[in-house]
């Protein structure tokens, strides 16, 4: 279910308890903070945001409304006091998502939950940027994932 891909990455995060002892909040953020603007700038760090940011369907052919595949985009920031911080929980992220979908391709994931697990991803992540306003150092993973789609082949 490409549309719903970004909870998969949540619930990966999220069934790491290490993972989230690490996190002011205890949890991560899907699409955004729910903060009052005039405290948008406190938010307690360090945190995680996952946010689904689109997709593109494979159109195979020009006869076909929509292919079977689509490329879906997700994105993990993650804002942190210290570069070091930083650094340890990126790399606990990127380790987190990859085991827990590893997990899926094995088998081992129930089937409501693995059936929002991407096929297969690419990983990129931005540089390591510093926020002065906050302060916070901040780095975003992103996850560029082959799905199936959901319609195709639906009546």
């Amino acid at each position: 279910m490409s549309l719903l891909t970004d909870i998969a990455f949540i619930s990966a995060l999220q069934q790491d308890e290490v993972l989230l002892g690490m996190l002011q909040a205890g949890d991560v953020y899907n699409t955004s903070i729910a903060l009052p603007d005039e405290n948008l700038d406190n938010a307690p760090l360090p945190y995680i945001i996952v946010s689904y940011d689109g997709m593109v369907n494979d159109q195979q052919t020009k006869d076909d409304l929509e292919g079977p595949t689509d490329t879906v985009d997700v994105t993990i920031e993650i804002a942190a006091k210290t570069r070091r911080d930083l650094g340890i929980i990126a790399a606990r992220v990127r380790k987190t998502v990859h085991d827990f979908f590893s997990e899926k391709w094995n088998g081992t994931i129930d089937d409501d939950l693995a059936e929002l697990i991407p096929d297969d991803y690419q990983l990129t992540a931005s540089g390591v940027q510093y926020d002065s306003l906050k302060p916070c150092y901040w780095q975003t993973l992103g996850y560029q994932c082959d799905t199936k789609n959901d319609n195709y082949g639906s009546d």
